[in-house]
């Protein structure tokens, strides 16, 4: 299968998924990433949407904050935090907040595109990237608790 010979483990990620995560909203998740050497096949058969994000700061202690358009909508996110355990924040935007602020982040900017795939349980979201980072393809999965990576197949 292209994901369980997909290449080595990114980062794991543990955030716990109990509490609510929009609009400035503490949340943690449990998320699994994959560096990917080939893309899955029949990927451009899956739902997709291109997500723009630029970076107003990113710290050595794994502190990010960033923004983020997909589609109409808009976000402000920082994440705190390295290991297997990160803090999120994220606030929604109105359209105007998001271009007010989307020229602070000139020079740190990255797009892509996201492929959501069924996979059991579970959905990969596949992020195919361009520009500068043409060529880098990621997979990640989120899981409700820690003990659901140990027992799911994606578990390296």
């Amino acid at each position: 299968m292209w994901l369980a010979t997909a290449g080595r483990t990114v980062k794991n990620r543990v955030v716990a998924r109990h509490l609510q995560s929009r609009n400035g909203k503490v949340s943690r998740e449990i998320e699994r990433k994959f560096l990917l050497k080939r893309l899955p096949p029949n990927l451009r058969h899956f739902h997709s949407r291109t997500i723009e994000q630029g970076y107003l700061s990113v710290k050595t202690d794994g502190t990010q904050i960033r923004l983020r358009k997909s589609g109409r909508h808009h976000s402000l996110t920082i994440k705190r935090g390295r290991g297997v355990s990160r803090q999120e924040i994220e606030v929604d935007l109105t359209r105007d907040q998001f271009e007010e602020l989307w020229p602070a982040t000139a020079g740190c900017r990255l797009t892509k595109t996201r492929y959501d795939v069924p996979f059991g349980k579970h959905t990969i979201e596949i992020d195919v990237y361009r520009g500068r980072n043409e060529g880098l393809v990621v997979a990640e999965v989120e899981f409700r608790e820690t003990d659901a990576i140990r027992a799911s197949v994606l578990h390296a």
